[in-house]
């Protein structure tokens, strides 16, 4: 490829990931306005436990990544990439269409779990996109040029199209976003690199993945760790407004500046990974995401510490994306294409664990600030499986004694 096709082709990949950025997390900043509209009664007699059902719209999104990850990208994996990106973008635009026009909570619930379907297994084919054209030695750099698309998306797509759903409708929200998505699908077509189908990679070899401790390890270093960053930026919003005290005209602008952390973030860390070792790198970065929560948790109470907690939480907690898909390329070995996807199972997993936990302390009343230190306890976890996946890989390379 020419430098000219590389880069084009590498902004319609952030594209794409421009846009599953703005329909994941446009919600995060709607959950207001989303639980008026479609828990009305519930909004008037108990509006905290209205918001926390509400963010099952999240927690729906983010089980439909956690199934359809493994299983698109496990059945994808023999098929040329761009036709199976080209698809993923269709199916992207027709369940986003479905969440704007479901008429009932119960429909856009399911509509959610529909959008997220594709997900991981967009990400996944991308990274391996980025990576042929980036070269073997700028994995982590190729994860994190895909995933910027994600968090410049949290910088201007999300407080964009989060304006636009407060001064008009959440619906039309979801309708800016579907558009997005038809964009990208013709970006896609017009500008990605025709690949040959790989017939060598079945169902059984992909799914093989599985079968190693140390991916399960990885997976869970995602999953629990990323719980932490979700419980904060699920409940953004209300921590803004009820802890702050700002007025909800403010709420972009928080939006942007996590997402301004996000992007910084996420790019450092592909340059950590490649730079210093994926284990490495996820080890530092933890200790990053712990120190930010505990900024924000003692600090959100002014505009100055919310502005800055939420900078940081987002640089930690997403500069760990492209380093654990990085170290999960690293384990999986000929399971390519399920590792790059099934992370984002596991940040999914996170996803929705941080929103239905966050969700949950605050409706049994423990305040608003209460998902920050939530997010701080699942930290621990998630460090400890990063150790224990070091130790798995360190002993395998150790040889026995004869």
């Amino acid at each position: 490829m020419s430098p000219v096709r590389a880069r084009m082709a590498l902004l319609a990949l952030a594209l794409g990931g421009f846009s599953i950025g703005s329909t994941e997390f446009v919600a995060m900043g709607l959950l207001p306005e989303i639980a008026r509209d479609l828990l009305p009664d519930l909004s008037v007699s108990n509006p905290e436990e209205s918001i926390g059902r509400a963010g099952w719209l999240i927690t729906a999104y983010a089980l439909g990544v956690v199934v359809g990850a493994p299983t698109i990208a496990a059945a994808s994996a023999r098929f040329p990439r761009k036709a199976v990106l080209v698809g993923l973008g269709v199916a992207f635009t027709l369940g986003t269409v479905a969440s704007a026009l479901a008429p009932t909570f119960e429909l856009v619930v399911a509509a959610r779990f529909a959008a997220g379907l594709p997900h991981g297994a967009y990400f996944g084919v991308a990274a391996l996109v980025a990576a042929e054209i980036l070269g073997p030695k700028k994995r982590g750099q190729a994860v994190a040029y895909v995933l910027v698309g994600l968090t410049i998306a949290s910088v201007i797509g999300v407080p964009l199209i989060t304006y636009l759903g407060q001064q008009s409708s959440w619906r039309i929200a979801y309708l800016a976003v579907a558009g997005l998505f038809a964009l990208t699908t013709i970006a896609l077509m017009a500008v990605i690199p025709v690949s040959a189908a790989n017939p060598n990679a079945t169902i059984r070899r992909e799914l093989g993945a599985f079968r190693r401790p140390a991916v399960w390890a990885a997976l869970l270093t995602a999953s629990l760790g990323f719980g932490g960053f979700f419980a904060v930026y699920s409940y953004v919003s209300p921590l803004a407004t009820e802890v702050t005290g700002t007025s909800s005209s403010f709420v972009p602008i928080v939006l942007a500046v996590l997402g301004l952390g996000t992007t910084i973030g996420i790019l450092g860390g592909g340059r950590l990974a490649d730079q210093m070792g994926a284990v490495r790198a996820i080890f530092w970065l933890f200790g990053g995401l712990a120190l930010s929560l505990v900024v924000l948790g003692l600090t959100a109470e002014s505009v100055v510490g919310l502005l800055v907690g939420v900078f940081l939480v987002g640089a930690a907690a997403q500069g760990l994306a492209p380093a654990i898909q990085t170290r999960l390329m690293d384990v999986a070995e000929d399971s390519q294409t399920l590792a790059a996807a099934v992370n984002h199972s596991a940040l999914n997993i996170g996803n929705s664990l941080g929103a239905l936990l966050g969700g949950t302390v605050i409706a049994a009343g423990f305040g608003y600030l209460a998902p920050t230190w939530l997010g701080l306890i699942l930290v621990v976890p998630g460090t400890l499986f990063a150790l224990l996946g070091w130790w798995i890989t360190r002993r395998a390379a150790v040889p026995v004694a004869a």
